[in-house]
């Protein structure tokens, strides 16, 4: 396992940068990994990730990106609109949770 450091905070991530121990992540976490990434955090932004972070807290996995359009409230079009590259992918980073199966 790697780490990283963000916010003199040392998470333990996998080779992509994804945390591998939910319970380090903070909403201050959070913004740092979305500001690496380019992404400026909005509530529709928070929306999608505190979504998709309460789905794999509650389930043990992340929602498909069908099931986080129709459930989350954001509908599919706005994800992409949110976060272009993947909104499973970023989102779930961002969530300080695993990456979703399925997602490239």
């Amino acid at each position: 396992m790697t780490t990283m450091t963000l916010n003199d905070t040392t998470l333990d991530v996998d080779a992509e940068g994804y945390l591998q121990k939910p319970e380090q992540w903070t909403p201050a976490i959070g913004e740092a990994i979305a500001r690496e990434m380019g992404v400026t955090m909005t509530d529709r932004h928070w929306v999608v990730c505190n979504f998709m972070r309460e789905r794999y807290l509650t389930t043990g996995s992340a929602p498909s990106i069908r099931s986080l359009g129709k459930e989350s409230g954001v509908p599919i079009k706005e994800l992409y609109e949110l976060f272009p590259r993947g909104p499973a992918k970023y989102a779930s980073r961002i969530a300080g949770i695993p990456k979703p199966h399925g997602c490239i």
